[in-house]
């Protein structure tokens, strides 16, 4: 049987992981009477679901992503659910349901996507009563806007305790992610060519995937820029003759 190359399992703790793992722990140590709530936002791409899945995995946190056209309704049913009961019929059952539960059994609850919460007022008013009166640690997770969004809600705004933005990687976050999840070795010089090809997550682990391929059928230990170079132009030159056939095949 072949030799497989396969890409590491690893989480990687880039700058942005780190500083949403120092939010947690900042909002867990708050005293009694400060605001728990906190928004994580940035550009798409980052990792912002990825990472806030696994904190909430990590802090047996409630993990609850938002939906398009989610009513207030829909989300303590969610809530509820997460929390291992059974949604009860009236709105006003769901939410004693809620609070009740985060009273007796405390935990963090991660709201990713909020952006589709963002335009419904009972909603994001309904979440603010819950941290009120429970005082768990809420997080909002959300797109560029999202914390614009939230400042006509000034009950709720001013309850952020803290607020980050996810950035672009830089290029350390890059020699992590490439070191930590690529089965070949890649010289610093390839990994800065990385860093000005691609700075969203799943174009850098898509280039470590297509990097490992050619390792592997070329025999290759150590990748460099060159190849680099070579690899992601005979890729664009493919995708270009493949698009131009395309074409050409609708336009028969």
């Amino acid at each position: 049987m072949e030799n497989k190359i396969y890409m590491r399992k690893i989480f990687v703790k880039t700058q942005n992981v780190k500083n949403f793992i120092a939010l947690i722990n900042s909002l867990q140590n708050k005293p009694d009477g400060v605001s728990r709530m906190a928004l994580v936002y940035g550009e798409p791409g980052l990792g912002k679901s990825r990472t806030a899945l696994w904190l909430a995995a990590q802090n047996d946190a409630v993990y609850i992503r938002s939906a398009n056209l989610m009513s207030g309704r829909w989300f303590l049913e969610e809530l509820v659910e997460e929390l291992g009961e059974i949604p009860q019929y009236w709105t006003s059952e769901l939410f004693k349901q809620a609070v009740n539960k985060l009273i007796e059994r405390p935990q963090m609850i991660i709201i990713d996507e909020v952006d589709y919460l963002a335009g419904d007022q009972k909603t994001i008013e309904t979440i603010r009563d819950i941290h009120d009166k429970t005082n768990v640690p809420i997080i909002f997770v959300g797109m560029t806007l999202a914390e614009k969004k939230l400042q006509k809600y000034r009950h709720l705004y001013d309850r952020l305790s803290e607020i980050i933005q996810f950035k672009a990687f830089s290029v350390n976050d890059v020699q992590d992610i490439v070191t930590q999840l690529c089965e070949v070795e890649i010289t610093e010089p390839a990994v800065n060519f990385i860093h000005t090809q691609a700075n969203r997550f799943r174009q850098i682990v898509r280039i470590i995937s297509r990097l490992e391929a050619v390792a592997k059928t070329n025999n290759i230990e150590l990748i460099d820029e060159n190849i680099i170079k070579e690899i992601l132009k005979n890729d664009s030159r493919q995708s270009f003759e493949n698009n131009k056939r395309a074409k050409h095949i609708h336009a028969g």
